[in-house]
């Protein structure tokens, strides 16, 4: 911003200079450098949290549908048309709705999925493989 000024007779001009700018900027670099570790992590750690949930949600609305038909589903499709899920569980970590393993019941059980698991690759920041949870 630079604004005359009248100082006596001498019109000066008054504003922030490159040094005071830089300066600036570099506290900026600095706070930032030391924020955006920390919101990464969170995001990272939400990921995580949102997968174990989507996992024990969706492993419990098996069971639940074994339990009142006596078999399980065929696919999570069959979980949605029967109104057990509203929609298809997200693998955050993946980003998708159909990239999850299908882990058939043991023989002599009726139905294609028994479980699911994660298709990510990598461990979550406790050293547990995605695909193990």
């Amino acid at each position: 911003m630079v604004h005359p000024m009248r100082n006596g007779n001498a019109m000066r001009n008054t504003g922030f200079t490159l040094i005071e700018l830089l300066v600036v900027l570099a506290i900026v670099a600095l706070l930032s450098t030391l924020a955006m570790p920390r919101y990464f992590q969170s995001i990272d750690t939400a990921k995580e949290t949102i997968l174990a949930d989507n996992l024990r949600i969706t492993r419990e609305t098996i069971d639940k549908f074994y339990g009142d038909t006596g078999r399980y589903p065929e696919s999570l499709d069959e979980l949605v048309d029967k109104k057990y899920l509203r929609s298809l569980p997200r693998d955050p970590i993946v980003e998708s709705t159909s990239a999850w393993v299908l882990i058939p019941p043991d023989s002599g059980f009726k139905g294609k999925v028994y479980n699911i698991k994660s298709s990510a690759l990598g461990v979550t920041r406790n050293g547990v493989a995605f695909a193990d949870m």
